[in-house]
């Protein structure tokens, strides 16, 4: 997991080395001023001349503006450093989840990744200014200052050996006691997440179903969890500082009052004033040192699980990839299916389709029914290779698709869901997802064939009309005729069109079939539909059922010979023989 991080650093490695030499070079004169300090107050007490006492504290006085310059050289080098690494672990998770197919995808719920996107990367950045700050300084700080120390006050440096094993076993135990509500909250923000997103997503149906109240508990209650586990938390830790109090006040009383002993006893021979006043700074310099690894220790603790959250996914590998030598031109848009099965996952016990066998010739219309989880979504996602077969083989132009580059087959298969997403930004903006480079001639045209130039022209600004989000303020008949027209802006070998006019009324949905048979005759076309009619004229008619291709064929044979498709029928025509 280090490594992985490391790899994070990149070109922010020299301010990081640096941070760390300032922090060295700090800490080192840091803990020579106490020593420099106490030579002057002995001076001053033995009534040394007033050019001795200034040359004194000018060494002083140069030597504090360097630990300063160096401390605030290593603040800004820590913040470059730290804030740059952020940048890049956040950069390489969005790369990472980028490039996962659909089955990598699945593992990791959104607001787990939005979590882990967010708080976990704000924990990370914390903890790898931390290492290169604080977890470099109060070591070395707590080393040098006991040797220190020792070197000032000979046997009144016993205090340590009594101060620092108490200080330790609380501060471990407080540690010990809070980590475990730490990690747990972590588990939880995705809960929360998920709530805020399943509410924000929903907001409609939430307020259809007059569920605020609903919600809002819920809401309330994860909110809660969490509260209640970092109240526990920040209690235990609360006590570090009556601990570290205790320990700094039991050192001072020590020395003071056996270093007066000392001094009276000996007559300043063994020890004298400016030593006593050295060794108070150096218990404060160890017992902070000591404060700030135990801080360290649980910044490190909490930022661990947020760090094995991230290198989950940071670690987590493709489960598509590019073959060797990719194909990188598609012929045409012919389809086969030969003996397909597929399966999400490995150790999914039941296939979702099975034996598949389907020839499409290219510039063909088929069209596909079945019934709700019948796997006519499952189907077409495995042509442009959304997921990979688990047995068999599907093939675009006469090639298995896994041996094509997967960016040059997913350029050349267009898929409109019926959920499709629209994106915050214009109309403009929008379609030309479809093709950057297209014209606004283009456009137009793309528009007219999916039935959407005339509600985008009613607009005011027309095709700069700016669409929220998710493309909440138009239609969702609207919203699908959008993403017909920036599909079709790819000019795709393949066109799918995932029940994606189910919110168009049957004339529009008729229109749009009419001009797709007119202009593109020779894309493959495949609509997935639940009404009849949206496929009652296609060249071939696939009925699904519970993973199978229960039979095939035009309109006319189906009704006569599949059970299936003649039931649909009737129920939507009345026994009827009407396209509506």
């Amino acid at each position: 997991m280090i490594k992985t991080f490391m790899k994070c650093v990149r070109e922010f490695k020299r301010p990081t080395i640096l941070t760390l030499l300032f922090i060295v070079a700090e800490v080192f004169i840091e803990v020579l001023i106490p020593f420099y300090t106490a030579d002057l107050v002995n001076d001053i007490k033995a009534g040394a001349p007033m050019s001795q006492v200034v040359q004194l504290g000018l060494i002083l006085v140069v030597m504090a503006i360097i630990s300063l310059a160096c401390g605030g050289a290593a603040g800004y080098t820590g913040a470059k450093a730290s804030a740059g690494f952020a940048r890049n672990v956040r950069r390489d998770v969005f790369t990472r989840v980028q490039a996962f197919s659909f089955e990598n995808i699945d593992k990791f719920s959104t607001a787990s990744l939005v979590t882990r996107m967010t708080t976990d990367i704000t924990n990370v950045q914390m903890a790898f200014m931390m290492v290169i700050r604080i977890a470099v300084r109060a070591p070395l700080m707590f080393v040098f200052s006991v040797v220190m120390a020792y070197i000032m006050g000979g046997s009144l440096a016993t205090t340590f050996v009594i101060v620092i094993p108490v200080l330790i076993a609380g501060l471990l135990l407080i540690a010990r006691e809070a980590m475990p509500s730490f990690r747990a909250v972590f588990r939880k923000y995705d809960k929360m997440n998920e709530s805020v997103e399943e509410n924000v997503r929903a907001m409609r149906v939430v307020k259809g179903f007059a569920r605020e109240d609903y919600e809002k508990q819920k809401f309330a209650a994860a909110s809660h969890n969490i509260c209640m586990d970092f109240t526990h938390a920040e209690r235990v830790v609360a006590l570090n500082a009556p601990l570290m109090q205790l320990c700094i006040y039991f050192n001072m009383v020590f020395v003071l009052y056996f270093g007066s002993r000392l001094i009276i006893t000996s007559g300043g021979s063994v020890i004298d004033v400016g030593q006593i006043s050295s060794m108070l700074t150096y218990g404060m310099q160890i017992l902070m040192s000591l404060m700030m690894i135990s801080m360290i220790y649980v910044m490190l603790t909490m930022s661990m699980e947020s760090m094995r959250r991230i290198a989950e996914v940071l670690q987590e590998e493709p489960s598509l990839h590019n073959p060797a030598n990719p194909i990188t031109e598609v012929p045409d848009g012919s389809i086969d299916f030969e003996g397909v099965s597929f399966k999400y996952s490995r150790t999914a016990q039941n296939n979702a389709l099975e034996n598949i066998d389907l020839h499409i010739s290219s510039g063909m219309t088929v069209g596909i029914l079945g019934g709700t989880g019948s796997s006519k979504s499952t189907l077409i996602q495995l042509i442009p290779r959304l997921y990979d077969v688990t047995e068999g083989s599907v093939k675009v132009g006469g090639i298995d698709v896994r041996s094509y580059d997967i960016e040059t087959l997913r350029s050349a298969v267009s898929v409109v869901l019926q959920k499709n997403q629209l994106f915050s930004g214009s109309i403009r903006e929008n379609l030309r997802w479809g093709s950057a480079d297209a014209s606004d001639e283009e456009l137009a045209a793309a528009c007219r064939l999916a039935q959407a130039d005339e509600f985008i022209q009613s607009f005011p600004e027309g095709y700069d009309t700016h669409i929220e989000q998710g493309g909440t303020n138009v239609s969702g008949g609207q919203r699908q005729r959008l993403c017909i027209a920036r599909a079709l802006l790819k000019k795709p070998k393949i066109l799918i069109l995932d029940d994606s006019t189910s919110a168009v009324d049957t004339k529009t949905d008729a229109k749009i079939r009419e001009g797709f048979r007119a202009y593109i005759p020779e894309t493959t076309k495949i609509i997935i539909a639940q009404r009849v009619a949206s496929v009652r004229d296609a060249d071939m008619i696939v009925v699904m059922d519970n993973g199978h291709i229960a039979d095939m064929g035009d309109h006319e044979t189906l009704l006569q010979r599949c059970g299936i498709y003649r039931e649909v029928y009737e129920q939507q025509t009345n026994g009827g023989d009407s396209d509506e």
